[in-house]
């Protein structure tokens, strides 16, 4: 029986993160089956080192004992005293432990279509920058895992209201006009648009989805009062959720349909009929189908749209619905992002390689971990990473991997781990005369079967 073949290759870089040792056996003889059966399967815990997970709350409040420690500071400096030297944990921090949690995910799950999933949704639901280190993680764990492979409603109403998505978008700064805060304000609080014009844009219509501005300023108002307060003590145990006092009252009207809920579950409502409207089944699809597979397949996009339409967005059926297509298993076509490129070099050598440290790797790389440049996420398109300047850079950092690396790392066998019998000719003759183990780890890690999934 051969090893791999070209379907074994997509199963494992197209719908996974690369392939693992001996995964490449476990998949034969059925590569389809063996991604379908990851849906719905509970994956097996991960042990990891370090400190457990941040949840949302203990994020917030990570934020408040680093305010707490920069206004000390600062008061001291007014008093012309010496800087107390406070000490704060930074949200740097907290990301790099956050991508050296993906990094272990990544080598040892046993579900890596999963994996996939989370990365690719929580790039849906961008969220960058300022507290994102002390939020990002709950975001995923909380908001995006946990309704990944259920309706696309639920995962829509997690992630826009979710605190990491409040603070991105600047919600937590939105007052109603006529709210409470609004009023009493006079004018110095008012109604911000930028969630709401993200969520019909990016997360769900699409920017062809047919919503005008008039729509843009009815959600923005139905999102009022969904918010995080930073005072200190806060006005009540919870930091975040919903504050009637900077919620704009009454009734709303948005894409012809008018919300009357007061309260709470007048977003949910709105983002509930969002989820639901033929736009955003387009839209999802289209997005889905070419981060996964590629771009110009329209045939492909339209049939993942129309089990979205059918099933009323059941995120687990549209996922089905796209490994099961014929269409989506054509040969690879996409480079790898950063983050891919160095998730599957994980998945390869069975561990997060030490040197160079994926931080700064991804840095250089031009991806650096949950900072993408805009909320629009990071660029899908099948050759966005295969500038000039980008491939150099590519070389460095395999040249630096493989030069760190332990002297009797094996390539050859490697190359069986990650392409089996499926490897081109070109790339075994390449790493089989390599000078030396290392020249050949770097040589398989910059092959075109490696960069391409």
């Amino acid at each position: 029986m051969k090893l791999a073949d070209p379907s074994s290759i997509v199963a494992v870089n197209r719908f996974g993160l690369g392939a693992a040792p001996g995964e490449l056996r476990r998949l034969l003889p059925d590569p389809r089956g063996y991604v379908l059966s990851q849906l719905g399967r509970p994956a097996a815990p991960v042990e990891h080192e370090g400190d457990a997970p941040l949840d949302t709350a203990r994020g917030l409040e990570l934020i408040m004992e680093r305010r707490r420690a920069i206004n000390a500071q600062n008061a001291a400096i007014r008093r012309g005293e010496a800087d107390p030297g406070t000490r704060f944990l930074r949200p740097g921090d907290m990301g790099q432990q956050e991508l050296g949690l993906a990094l272990e995910r990544a080598a040892k799950t046993d579900l890596p279509l999963v994996e996939r999933l989370a990365l690719y949704w929580m790039d849906h639901f961008t969220t960058t920058g300022g507290f994102i280190g002390f939020l990002g993680g709950g975001m995923e764990r909380e908001a995006i895992r946990p309704h990944m492979l259920g309706p696309f409603a639920n995962l829509l109403v997690a992630a826009t209201l979710h605190p990491a998505m409040l603070f991105y978008l600047d919600n937590r700064n939105s007052a109603g006009p006529g709210s409470v805060v609004g009023l009493r304000s006079r004018g110095r609080r008012g109604l911000n648009e930028n969630l709401a014009r993200e969520v019909l844009e990016l997360h769900s219509l699409g920017v062809d989805g047919g919503y005008t501005q008039q729509d843009v300023i009815a959600l923005a108002k139905i999102l009022t009062g969904w918010t995080i307060s930073l005072d200190d003590p806060p006005p009540r145990p919870e930091r975040a959720g919903f504050f009637a006092e900077w919620h704009e009252p009454g009734p709303k009207t948005l894409l012809g349909k008018t919300y009357a809920q007061d309260g709470p579950g007048q977003a949910v409502a709105a983002l509930t009929d969002l989820a639901r409207h033929p736009a955003t089944a387009r839209y999802v699809a289209r997005r889905m189908v070419r981060h996964f597979v590629g771009h110009g397949l329209p045939g492909l996009e339209a049939r993942v749209a129309e089990v979205f339409r059918r099933t009323d967005g059941d995120l687990a059926a549209v996922t089905r619905s796209l490994v099961t297509d014929n269409e989506a298993w054509v040969p690879p076509r996409k480079v790898r992002s950063p983050m891919e490129l160095i998730l599957a070099t994980s998945r390869l050598l069975g561990g997060p390689p030490p040197q160079p440290p994926a931080g700064r790797a991804l840095v250089a790389l031009g991806q650096p971990f949950w900072q993408a440049p805009s909320p629009k996420g990071w660029p899908i398109e099948d050759d966005a990473w295969a500038a000039p300047d980008a491939i150099k850079t590519r070389l460095d950092w395999a040249s630096e991997l493989a030069a760190r690396s332990a002297p009797r790392t094996d390539a050859r066998a490697l190359l069986e781990t990650a392409f089996g019998d499926a490897a081109s000719a070109e790339t075994r003759r390449a790493v089989e005369r390599a000078a030396d183990g290392r020249q050949a780890l770097a040589l398989l890690l910059l092959s075109p079967e490696f960069q391409r999934r």
